[in-house]
């Protein structure tokens, strides 16, 4: 990277000076005849810019021969071009007013095309949007998209779930696939990981709800995160943005674009976030839960003619925060013998929890809180027009390195001396499709997609048991529990190996029957093959021989090992009937099937009767029926209005439980027979002018388990039945209330030391009601419903500088996201904390 700056800055300069240099001048004002003072004006293609003086004229020396384009723009208003055909020509350009709302451009169908025309539930996040908002990842933007959920414990174990549905919630198991597709400029990102680092220069983020698999090359039961970068360009620019806040929040943005050569342009961005952390660890005397990110990204765009466009992209991104930390949150009475519940443990050991108040944000925690990621990778894409479309094909590969570190008994306690699952994980894409149209009623997407990876173990997956685990795994009164140093330095060692394909066919047609009516059908053929090997070691720990002892110590972990290799093929597909009578009202009608292939459990397997339950190494595909009804609306000119109510049937559903056996605390997989999840999503935004904006978005979310009766029983039952019918119960995660709303007042035009822009104010809103954080539903493991108010005023320019401050959660809300129960479920949990309010200030310069 050291080397590839300074050749590109100084490519950029060359190109900049080879050019001759023309004068042209002019004034810009507004309909009424009014001089716009301040105006930008920048030769298309070039660093050359003006500002219109008090009369609003101008005069702009352009190195490029005529013909060439002036880009005029002014706060308010909207941009306009206008071609310059020689130096003598003066020019008096109109700018009209933007007091409209903007039509928002997507490709969420592999075309361009305004969101209100798609009938397809979307929600639409510009880049700038996301940055002045203060979502610089996917966990923030949550805030913004109701339907969206996200839970975290570490990077790792990050769920990312549309309407409830999509990942496991809790703990990862990586022998699944997720619900919910994640692409980067066209790139299938395997890792849900991914969504826990910090955005890269992004243009736009789609959200599509609902079955995506006949658009996108990986099949996606739940919806889609479909981001778009900014390309380079080869208008010469750079932007700067640098923030500062409390806990000692800092970060920088920096973007550096333009042409190399006629047909050749880069871009180069890199962001950097450091925050000190916001729970006390009396352990170690310092902070933890910090943020410390760093991110670069580099791309190319090549034009060799005007039917061909290949982008050559590669990025890094690198996490070494001291964090993930839970806090402890409470104790629930379990139907184990009293000498088995925690308080008794706690007693017997002498210890006491530093405060039984989670929000007092101290921990006493042993083990180091680590969770180090390195994630990134490169792709090439072209598209070169075919007849009346495009052919694109996204060649990708990308890596995944895991090094963390948990404190799994959330105490200050010894149980788990070591919780540690390093990782390396390396995948390769490959997608060719075609979009476009046949004749004027007829147009279509389709294409091929295989997709590789392979998951290995950075040496070795381990949990190691310390000096207090004795009294945690103590099931009897056997005084052999009290053998020195019997199961302390004991452990596990785990091998687990995944290698996967998956193929497929896909397409989608939409069939204009009149001008007002269209039929869109969809089908889509998988193909997915997964191999899983699976060995788990015991080491260390008192070496006896003695029969008893050993029964012990396998009381506590044993030796496991599997193998799997299963394929499988499906065909899914929908069916859309839209309508639309004018251009202010579009409405659908959707059927659609999904599936979410076989999964293999890749973090171990519960033990019945000393023996590992075999039954449960491969899981049964997910089956989905969808079934969606919308309309999309533009009451006035200056709003939109959209509804949608839907209903998803999923038939074998891949849960992530929890059991008691210590040796599998990350959890297993299973499958409930049948799960349900239905609701209505209301959303829009409205304009008055051109000064005042309002949006929102409201979503109510009925998740339950329609049948499923042989889940693990809850926290509280631990000690009970071994399997529970917790049939009619709520998912996990799921709120069945989530309120977004917003709105922003602005100023006309004015000077801010020597730039001009506008003034601005905006408020934003989020409210979710309670939720269950238990795959099998508990009383003690409900997180209450909270909401959240952010802030930001400031000032604002199209170029030059913008300064504004900010707030998150203004009214220091102390909420969970998520809460866990302890390795071996003895009846203590700890909970995910959000983050107290923090403040600060955003200076952004652009050239």
């Amino acid at each position: 990277m050291k080397k590839i700056l300074p050749l590109f800055v100084i490519l950029l300069v060359t190109s900049h000076f080879l050019n001759a240099q023309t004068l042209v001048k002019g004034i810009v004002k507004n309909a009424e005849g009014e001089p716009l003072i301040g105006a930008t004006i920048v030769v298309k293609g070039t660093a050359s810019y003006a500002v219109a003086n008090t009369s609003g004229q101008f005069t702009i020396e352009s190195k490029k021969e005529p013909p060439f384009l002036l880009l005029i723009s002014f706060i308010g208003y909207k941009s306009t071009e206008v071609q310059v055909n020689g130096a003598s020509e003066e020019l008096v350009v109109t700018l009209p007013k933007d007091d409209l709302l903007s039509e928002v451009v997507i490709t969420a169908r592999r075309r361009k095309e305004t969101l209100q025309a798609v009938p397809i539930p979307i929600s639409v996040i510009s880049g700038s949007q996301a940055e002045e908002a203060g979502a610089f990842n996917v966990n923030r933007l949550k805030e913004l998209i109701p339907s969206v959920q996200l839970y975290s414990s570490n990077p790792r174990n990050t769920g990312l779930s549309i309407r409830g549905l999509g990942t496991t919630f809790g703990l990862t198991n990586d022998g699944i696939d997720p619900g919910v597709g994640f692409y980067v400029d066209g790139v299938y990102y395997a890792r849900t990981a991914a969504t826990t680092i910090d955005f890269i220069d992004v243009e736009q983020i789609e959200v599509l709800r609902g079955p995506q698999g006949t658009l996108f090359g990986k099949n996606t039961t739940a919806g889609t995160f479909n981001l778009t970068t900014k390309k380079p360009s080869f208008t010469p620019s750079a932007n700067f943005e640098l923030s500062y806040g409390n806990y000692g929040y800092t970060q920088a943005k920096s973007t550096l674009t333009g042409p190399i050569s006629k047909k050749l342009a880069a871009r180069l961005s890199f962001t950097g976030t450091h925050r000190d952390g916001t729970i006390y660890n009396q352990r170690t005397t310092k902070y933890t839960n910090t943020i410390n990110n760093l991110g670069g990204r580099f791309s190319l765009l090549y034009l060799p003619s005007d039917k061909v466009e290949i982008t050559f992209a590669a990025d890094a991104s690198r996490q070494r925060p001291d964090g993930y930390a839970q806090v402890f949150a409470g104790v629930a009475p379990t139907k184990r013998a009293a000498y088995q519940q925690f308080p008794a443990i706690a007693a017997d050991l002498n210890y006491k929890v530093p405060s039984t108040n989670p929000f007092d944000r101290i921990i006493d925690h042993d083990t180091p809180w680590r969770s180090g990621q390195d994630f990134g990778g490169a792709s090439v894409n072209v598209d070169i027009k075919v007849g009346s479309g495009t052919l694109t094909s996204t060649t990708a590969w990308r890596y995944w390195n895991w090094d963390p570190s948990n404190d799994r008994d959330f105490t200050g306690l010894q149980g788990l001396a070591l919780s540690q699952a390093p990782s390396k994980h390396k995948q390769w894409s490959q997608e060719v499709r075609w979009a476009g149209s046949f004749t004027e009623k007829l147009s279509a997407v389709f294409g091929v997609f295989a997709f590789g990876q392979k998951l290995d173990p950075d040496d070795a997956h381990t949990e190691q048991a310390g000096k207090d685990q004795w009294r945690f795994s103590q099931n009897s009164t056997s005084e052999l529990w009290k053998t020195p140093g019997l199961v302390e330095g004991y452990g596990i060692r785990s091998y687990p190996r995944l290698k996967t394909f998956s193929g497929a066919v896909f397409g989608q047609l939409d069939w204009k029957i009149t001008k007002q009516l269209s039929l869109l059908p969809g089908i889509r053929f998988n193909y997915d093959d997964k191999e899983v090997d699976f060995k788990r070691e015991t080491y260390g720990g008192l070496q006896t021989t003695d029969p008893a002892l050993l029964a012990l110590k396998n009381v506590v972990y044993s030796n496991q090992a599997f193998k799997a290799d299963i394929d499988d093929t499906n065909w899914s597909g929908q069916l859309t009937l839209a309508y639309k009578p004018n251009d202010r009202l579009n409405a659908f009608a959707t059927y659609s099937t999904g599936y979410k292939p076989v999964g293999l459990n890749l973090g171990g397997l519960p033990n019945a009767s000393g023996k590992p339950m075999t039954e449960l190494a491969v899981i049964k595909p997910e089956e989905v029926r969808h079934y969606e009804v919308g309309l999309k609306t533009s009451p006035t000119k200056n709003s939109l209005l959209n509804l949608t109510v839907y209903n998803t049937d999923i038939k074998d559903y891949q849960t992530q439980v929890q059991a008691a056996d210590l040796s599998v605390n990350r959890g297993y997989l299973a499958n409930a027979e049948k799960v349900r999840v239905r609701g209505v999503e209301l959303d829009g935004n409205i304009k008055i002018k051109k000064f005042l904006l309002f949006y929102g978005a409201v979503a109510y979310t009925d998740g339950k388990y329609v049948s499923f009766k042989n889940a693990p029983p809850p926290l509280e039952e631990t000690g009970g039945p071994t399997f529970k019918d917790v049939s009619g119960g709520r998912l996990p995660g799921v709120s069945k209330w989530a309120v977004s709303l917003g709105g922003e007042v602005n100023t006309k035009a004015k000077r801010f030391l020597g730039h001009f822009g506008e003034y601005f104010l905006a408020v934003d809103g989020y409210y979710r009601s309670e939720f269950s954080s238990s795959p099998s539903p508990s009383t003690y493991l409900v997180v209450d419903g909270y909401t959240l108010v952010n802030a930001r005023a400031g000032f604002r320019s199209a170029t030059g500088l913008s300064l504004f401050v900010w707030a998150r959660n203004i009214f220091d809300t102390n909420y969970f996201e998520q809460l866990l129960p302890g390795a071996g479920n003895y009846g203590h949990y700890a909970g995910v904390l959000g983050d107290p309010r923090t403040f600060g200030i955003t200076v952004r310069y652009g050239l």
